[in-house]
C-alpha cells in the first residue's frame, strides 16, 4: 500500500510551498548533454553507418534498411482489427475538425496612404514527426502531428521510430494506419538522439527536413535542443519533460474519477508526476484510498508506483488558493472536477491543455477530443502554448511603398535611422526623396501619376 502524504499549504512557509512543487530532479544535464551531441556529432558524420550502429547498440536489432516499404506496411497493416481501425478513424476526425479551424488567414493593409503592409503564411516544405516506440506504440501522436501537417500543406512529411522487435520492420500497425490516414508514406524505423540527428542534418536515407515535431525521452527532447540551436540543424516545437497532470477537485468530486485520473499520468513513466489540490482532506483521503484500490488492477503498476512517489497531495483552505497553487505549478495537464468549474476556469491562466468537469478525463485530450496532446511539460506552460496547426507554418511580411507613400513617411524613417547613427539607412531613403522632390518640380509629375 501507498503511503501518501497530505500537505496544508497553509501551514508551510514559503520555501516549503516552492519545494513542495518543485518537479524530479532530472539526469545530470551536462552528462545527457554530452552524451547526446558525441551521438549527433557521429551521425553527422558517419550517416546510416552511424545509424545502424545505434540501432544495435540501443535496440539490438543488427538488420535494418530504415525506409519501411509500402508492401511491409500493407502486411503490417493486415494484422488491424476492425475496432482499432474504427476508433483511429473518429479520433482522425476530430482532431482534424477542431484543426481545421486554426487555419491562418492572410492581412493586407494599408497602414498609412500608399503604404501596404502584409502578413503572409507558409507551410513549411518539409517537417519530421518522431512517434514514441518504448513501452507502448503511440498512434495518437502520430495523429496529433500527422493532421496539423496534412492541413498545413506540408510538402514532405516524414515520421520516424524505434524499430520494431523482434525486427525492426514489426511496427505497430495502428501507427501505420494513422500514418496512412494522415497521407504519410514516409516512414523510417529509427529512434533516440540519432533519429534526431538523421532528421536535423540528412544522412544517405533520411533527407533532412525544416522542423522536428513530436514528443521523446530525456536523450529525444536533449538532441531537439541542440539541433534546434544549430544554424545547419533544424527548428523543433516546443521544450518539453516527462508528462505530468495536476487536479484541483472539491469535495462534490468523485474520489474514483479523481484516482483514475491521476493514474492515468502515473503509469505514462518513473519520471512523470501528478499532483492533487483540493480544499477537502475528506476527497484527498478517499482519492488517495482509491489510488491504492486501482493502482492493484493496472499492468503498468510498477510504473505508476514509482511515478507516485513524486505525487502530491495538497490541502488548500479554499478553492481560490488552489487555483494559485496550479497557477504556480504550471502544468501540462490540469482537471477540474468542482461544484464551481466555470467561475474556476477564470481564475486558470497557465496550463497547457485543460479539462473541465467530471466527464472530461484527460485521456479524452490524449486520443480523441480534438485538440492536441502535444505539450509543453515542466513548467514550460507559463511560456510555451499546445501544439497547433499554426506550429507547421513561417509567418513573413510583405511591404510595398508608392511614390506617395515614401513621401508619407520617408521623413520620418531619416530622423530615426540618424537617431541610430545608421547613415546608410538614411540614404536609402534620402536619396528616394530627392528623386521625388526633382520630380515635383516637373509640370507633368510622372512620377506621381497614377499613385
Amino acid at each position: 500500500m501507498l503511503n501518501l502524504q497530505i500537505n496544508n499549504w497553509s501551514a508551510l512557509d514559503n520555501k516549503a510551498q516552492q519545494a513542495l512543487l518543485t518537479r524530479p530532479k532530472l539526469r545530470s544535464k551536462a552528462d545527457l548533454a554530452a552524451q547526446v551531441a558525441a551521438i549527433i556529432d557521429t551521425v553527422q558524420q558517419q550517416g546510416d553507418e552511424a545509424l545502424r550502429f545505434y540501432c544495435q547498440k540501443f535496440d539490438g536489432i543488427s538488420i535494418n534498411n530504415f525506409a519501411l516499404a509500402e508492401a511491409v506496411q500493407q502486411q503490417r497493416l493486415a494484422l488491424l482489427s476492425p475496432d482499432a481501425k474504427a476508433a483511429i478513424e473518429l479520433a482522425y476526425a476530430n482532431i482534424r475538425s477542431f484543426h481545421a479551424a486554426q487555419q491562418p488567414e492572410d492581412i493586407k493593409l494599408e497602414t498609412s496612404p500608399g503604404v501596404v503592409c502584409e502578413l503572409k503564411y507558409a507551410a513549411f516544405d518539409s517537417v519530421g514527426l518522431y512517434i514514441p516506440g518504448g513501452s507502448a506504440p503511440l498512434p495518437s501522436t502520430v495523429l496529433m502531428l500527422g493532421v496539423p501537417a496534412q492541413l498545413s500543406g506540408c510538402n514532405r512529411v516524414v515520421l520516424v521510430t524505434p524499430p520494431g522487435q523482434p525486427q525492426a520492420t514489426d511496427i505497430a500497425p495502428e501507427i501505420i494506419y494513422a500514418a496512412k490516414l494522415c497521407g504519410i508514406s514516409e516512414i523510417y524505423t529509427v529512434g533516440g538522439a540519432q533519429a534526431i540527428a538523421a532528421l536535423a542534418y540528412g544522412t544517405e536515407s533520411i533527407q533532412k527536413v525544416s522542423k522536428i515535431y513530436g514528443p521523446g525521452n530525456s536523450y529525444v527532447t536533449e538532441a531537439k535542443q541542440q539541433v534546434s540551436a544549430s544554424a545547419e540543424g533544424a527548428a523543433i516545437d516546443m521544450p518539453a519533460g516527462p508528462s505530468e497532470v495536476l487536479v484541483i477537485a472539491d469535495a462534490s468530486a468523485n474520489p474514483a474519477f479523481v484516482a483514475a485520473d491521476l493514474l492515468s499520468q502515473a503509469e505514462h513513466g518513473p519520471d512523470s508526476q501528478v499532483v492533487l489540490v483540493s480544499n477537502s482532506e475528506f476527497l484527498l483521503s478517499d482519492a488517495i484510498s482509491q489510488l491504492n484500490i486501482q493502482l492493484e488492477a493496472l499492468p503498468r503498476s510498477d510504473i505508476a508506483r514509482q511515478a507516485l512517489a513524486n505525487s502530491r497531495f495538497i490541502l488548500t483552505s479554499d478553492l481560490a488558493t488552489a487555483a494559485l497553487v496550479s497557477n504556480l505549478y504550471a502544468p501540462e495537464h490540469l482537471i477540474i472536477q468542482t461544484a464551481e468549474d466555470d467561475k474556476l476556469l477564470g481564475k486558470l491562466s497557465n496550463a497547457a491543455s485543460i479539462f473541465v468537469g467530471a466527464w472530461t478525463p484527460e485521456s479524452a485530450g490524449d486520443y480523441a477530443s480534438g485538440t492536441n496532446h502535444v505539450l509543453p511539460t515542466y513548467g514550460y506552460s507559463r511560456t510555451h502554448s499546445s501544439l497547433g496547426l499554426l506550429d507547421f507554418y513561417r509567418r513573413y511580411t510583405v511591404q510595398t511603398l508608392t511614390a506617395r507613400g515614401m513621401q508619407n513617411i520617408g521623413p520620418a524613417i531619416v530622423t530615426l535611422a540618424n537617431a541610430e547613427g545608421l547613415a546608410a539607412h538614411a540614404n536609402a531613403v534620402s536619396l528616394r526623396l530627392a528623386a521625388l522632390a526633382g520630380n515635383a518640380a516637373n509640370s507633368a509629375n510622372p512620377a506621381l501619376e497614377g499613385n
